[in-house]
């Protein structure tokens, strides 16, 4: 795609959306401006931390917006027409009056085979269901959530063994790739998007620290390795063992346990934990080091 193309405006605020803005600016589309989240405070120190999007859009020298309501930006958007939009993992609902700004629209990168898992947890979801595929859909942003028509999917088999890191990744490269190349298509009109069909949809939720505490006396050991595997990151899986709160960051299943950390299930099988968060330290280990290291 030349320098000259139309013009982009581009949503995202997370890591991976940071990937798909690296790959439209690789690829040389024309990038008009960035609208991310406001800084947020983190860390002990509440320091206030830039979007990573922010600091690539900097170094590129590309216009960056970061409103607290998305219609701060309307006159700006307006004296940019005509614009597309394209959308990703930005953290803030856009309002229908933001979406008419932009043509044919605004695009959006979604990590799921929808109207499957509509919603802020896809790939989480996909992974604790157990699922036998996933993929990425790009879809046509409306002011219904994840509701809008599909331009294109890519369909991708499922082992049972991703992690929510390695599926992040993977699918927001493929979403990168199918993107960059049907976008000349929708910017042109060449390409029509197809109305999800609303009777199949089924929605994800909002991950919360709630959710992170496996069960062993109602969860099947798979479910509890599953979830595992979906919750690195966050909201993480907790575990008490012995009295003492872990984090747990690998696991498998097995039909007999291999050290005292592990733990039977509903279904009589042990989720046999390889790999720890420990609370005195804070710091990711083996099970074994962690045993060393309570046993002295």
């Amino acid at each position: 795609m030349p320098a000259k193309s139309p013009k982009i405006a581009f949503f995202g605020t997370e890591e991976h959306s940071l990937d798909v803005l690296r790959a439209l600016v690789d690829n040389k589309f024309s990038i008009a401006c960035v609208i991310t989240k406001p800084d947020s405070k983190r860390g002990r120190g509440h320091k206030l931390v830039e979007p990573p999007v922010k600091t690539f859009t900097k170094e590129h020298h590309i216009p960056v917006l970061q409103p607290q309501k998305v219609s701060e930006i309307t006159s700006y958007i307006k004296d940019l027409q005509p614009i597309t939009g394209i959308l990703v993992a930005y953290g803030k609902i856009i309002p229908q009056s933001i979406i008419d700004l932009f043509s044919p629209g605004i695009i959006n990168v979604h990590p799921s085979l929808l109207p499957k898992y509509r919603g802020p947890s896809p790939i989480e979801s996909a992974i604790i269901n157990r699922d036998n595929e996933t993929g990425v859909s790009i879809m046509k942003l409306d002011a219904k959530m994840d509701a809008g028509p599909i331009y294109a999917q890519i369909h991708k088999k499922l082992s049972g063994t991703e992690t929510k890191p390695q599926l992040y990744n993977e699918l927001f490269n493929s979403g990168s790739d199918l993107l960059i190349s049907i976008l000349p298509e929708i910017m042109s009109g060449a390409l029509t998007p197809k109305a999800q069909n609303d009777a199949d949809a089924t929605y994800c939720k909002l991950l919360t620290k709630e959710l992170s505490y496996i069960n062993p006396q109602t969860m099947t050991a798979a479910e509890a390795d599953a979830q595992v595997r979906a919750y690195l990151g966050f909201p993480r899986s907790r575990l008490k063992i012995n009295g003492t709160e872990l984090i747990i960051t690998k696991a498998h299943t097995g039909a007999s346990s291999l050290s005292p950390l592990d733990v039977q299930c509903a279904d009589g099988n042990w989720l046999i934990i390889d790999e720890l968060i420990a609370p005195t330290s804070g710091k990711k280990m083996t099970a074994e080091a962690f045993l060393r290291g309570h046993q002295g």
